[in-house]
C-alpha cells in the first residue's frame, strides 16, 4: 500500500504538470502499472497531492459542562419535555426562575441557552436521558440464550430421517380468529419418516403440559424418539423443553422464524387431522379437553392405521414452476413395517394391534366425541351425564350407506341453524288494492302484472312505481295462480300447500 501511495504521488505531479499530449503517455504508463481504468486513473491523478490534505481540526465546543449542567436543571424544572418544546420554554423558564431567586445566571451562559437550537437541546440531554429511562441496547430475554445454542433445521435439511425424528407443533382452538384466554391446545407430533401422527390435548399454552406431552407421546408411540423440531414459540424455547430434551438424549432443533414450510409436516397434519377432527370451535376447560382427548384416542388408531398418506420423494424447481413427485399412498403402518430399522418386535406389536383394530368402531367413537364437542362448543348439553344415549354399531353401519345424503357427516363441521324467517322486513303496498287486483284477475286471467301495474300507476301515480313495485306484484300474482291451479285440481276445500302466509293475510 505505501509503494502505490507513493507511485500515486509521483507520478501525480508529473500528471498534473505535464501537457495534453503528454499526460496521454504518462496515463497509459500508469494504467498498466497499477491496472487501474482509465477513468479512474485519471481521478487519481489528478486529485490533490496525498501529503497536502491537512486533517481537519475539532470544532471548539460552544456548549461545555456548565451549560449542560444548567440545561439538565431547567429540563427537570420543565418536566422533562422534549427539546422542541423546552427551547420555546427557555426565556419564560429562565426568567421566571430568577425572579423568584431559583437561578443567578452569568450573562454569557444566558446568552448561549437561549441561543440554543432544539436539536442542540436534544443533543446535550441525550446521555441523561438514555440513563434516566434506561433504554439502550434491548435487554434480550432467556428465551434468546436457548436459541442460540438449537440449531436450525429447515424443510430441505432432513434426507429421509429414520424413525424417531418429530416435527411438533401447538394448534389452539380458540375460535377461528386467535384471542387472548385459556383456551384448549392441541400438541401435534408427526415423523418425518413415516408421518405417524400422535394428538394430544392440552387446557393451556404451557411449557411444562409440552414436556409431558412429548412423554405421553413416547408412551404410546411404537418406536422411540430421537429428535424433534419445533417453531420458535416461548413454549418450546425455553429452559424446561431445553434440559428435557438434553436429559432425554432427544436432538433438538427449530424452525427460522416466520418460515412455515420448514416445518411442512406437522403444518399439513394439523389441517388433515386436527383441524378435519376439531374443525375451529372455541374450546375451554378441562371438560372440553377431556372430550378432545377422548377424540384422539380413537382418532389415532383410525388415522395412523386406516388413512393413507401420500409423502413426497422429490421436489424440483424450474423457474417459477415447481415439479413435484410422491411416493405411493400409504399409511404410517405400512411405512413402519416396510422399515428396515425397525425391529421385529415393534413390527409384530404393530401387526397384532392392526389385527384387533374395528375401523367402523373407531369411527363411531369419533362421530360420538365430535358430537359432544360440537354441544359443547354451542352452549348445549353441557352435562356429560345427561348426553343422549349412543348409536349401537349395527345402526351406525346401516347409517353410513344414507350418510351421503344428509351433507356433513361430522358434527364439529356443521353450520349453526338460522331461524326460519316467517317475518317481512317491508310493508306490502298491495295489501289496500289487493281486493281491486284480485277482481281484475278474476274477470281476465291472462292479464299480466305489468299491465295491471299501469293501472295502478294511473289510478294513484304517487303510490305505486312501476320500476320498484313490479317485482312484488308479479310475486303476488303468481301465488294467487298457483292457489287457484290447487283449486281447480284438488277442489275448493284443498289446503293450501305452496302458499305463501302472505297471501291469507292479503284476503
Amino acid at each position: 500500500m505505501a509503494t502505490r501511495q507513493e507511485l500515486i504521488l509521483t507520478v501525480g505531479k508529473r500528471y498534473r504538470e505535464a501537457s495534453r499530449g503528454q499526460r496521454s503517455d504518462i496515463l497509459d504508463e500508469f494504467t498498466k502499472i497499477t491496472g487501474y481504468h482509465r477513468k479512474h486513473a485519471i481521478r487519481v491523478l489528478t486529485q490533490a497531492s496525498l501529503s497536502a490534505k491537512k486533517t481537519r481540526k475539532p470544532r471548539a465546543r460552544i456548549y461545555d459542562e456548565v451549560i449542560v449542567d444548567v440545561l439538565i436543571l431547567l429540563w427537570e424544572a420543565s418536566d422533562r419535555l422534549c427539546g422542541k418544546r423546552l427551547k420555546a420554554l427557555l426565556p419564560p423558564l429562565i426568567a421566571a426562575m430568577e425572579r423568584h431567586s431559583h437561578l443567578d445566571l452569568d450573562v454569557d451562559v444566558k446568552d448561549k441557552l437561549l441561543t440554543m437550537s432544539a436539536a442542540s437541546i436534544d443533543r446535550a440531554l441525550k446521555p441523561t436521558r438514555l440513563k434516566v429511562s434506561a433504554r439502550g441496547k434491548r435487554r434480550q430475554g432467556s428465551g434468546n440464550a436457548f436459541k442460540r445454542q438449537i440449531p436450525v433445521r429447515t424443510f430441505s435439511d432432513w434426507n429421509d430421517p429414520a424413525p424417531g425424528f418429530m416435527e411438533v407443533d401447538l394448534v389452539e382452538h380458540c375460535g377461528g380468529v386467535k384471542q387472548d384466554g385459556n383456551f384448549v391446545h392441541t400438541l401435534v407430533l408427526t415423523d418425518i419418516a413415516s408421518g405417524w401422527t400422535e394428538c394430544l390435548s392440552l387446557q393451556v399454552r404451557n411449557q411444562l403440559l409440552v414436556v409431558e406431552g412429548i412423554a405421553n407421546a413416547q408412551s404410546v408411540l411404537p418406536f422411540t424418539i430421537k429428535g424433534i423440531d419445533t417453531d420458535n414459540g416461548s413454549e418450546f424455547i425455553n429452559e424446561v423443553v431445553f434440559t428435557y430434551c438434553k436429559g432425554m438424549g432427544y436432538e433438538q432443533t427449530r424452525s427460522r422464524p416466520y418460515r412455515k414450510n420448514d416445518q411442512a409436516w406437522v403444518e399439513q397434519k394439523n389441517g388433515s387431522v386436527v383441524r378435519r377432527m376439531v374443525g375451529y370451535n372455541k374450546l375451554t376447560g378441562s371438560e372440553s379437553c377431556q372430550v378432545l382427548q377422548e377424540l384422539y384416542d380413537a382418532s389415532r388408531l383410525f388415522v395412523n392405521y386406516f388413512q393413507p398418506s401420500f409423502k413426497l420423494k422429490s421436489k424440483i424447481r424450474q423457474g417459477a414452476h415447481v415439479k413435484k413427485k410422491y411416493h405411493p399412498p400409504r399409511t404410517p403402518c405400512e411405512r413402519l413395517l416396510a422399515r428396515p430399522d425397525i425391529d421385529d418386535q415393534s413390527k409384530e406389536a404393530l401387526r397384532q394391534q392392526l389385527s384387533t383394530l374395528d375401523p367402523v368402531m373407531l369411527l363411531k367413537l369419533i362421530r360420538e366425541s365430535q358430537q359432544k364437542l360440537a354441544d359443547m362448543s354451542s352452549g348445549a348439553n353441557r352435562d356429560l351425564k345427561s348426553a343422549p344415549e349412543p348409536v349401537d354399531l349395527t345402526n351406525f353401519l346401516q347409517g353410513l350407506s344414507q350418510a351421503w345424503k344428509v351433507g356433513e357427516v361430522r358434527p364439529t363441521h356443521r353450520a349453526k341453524l338460522k331461524a326460519e324467517r316467517t317475518w317481512r322486513t317491508r310493508i306490502d303496498p298491495f295489501v289496500a288494492d289487493w281486493p281491486m287486483i284480485e277482481s281484475w284477475m278474476e274477470l281476465d286471467s291472462s292479464t299480466t302484472a305489468k299491465e295491471i301495474m299501469q293501472r295502478l300507476v294511473k289510478i294513484d301515480a304517487d303510490k305505486y312505481s312501476q320500476n320498484s313495485q313490479l317485482r312484488t306484484l308479479q310475486r303476488r300474482i303468481k301465488e294467487w295462480r298457483t292457489e287457484k291451479a290447487n283449486q281447480l285440481i284438488f277442489g275448493p276445500s284443498a289446503q293450501q300447500t305452496e302458499v305463501d302466509p302472505l297471501c291469507s293475510e292479503l284476503e
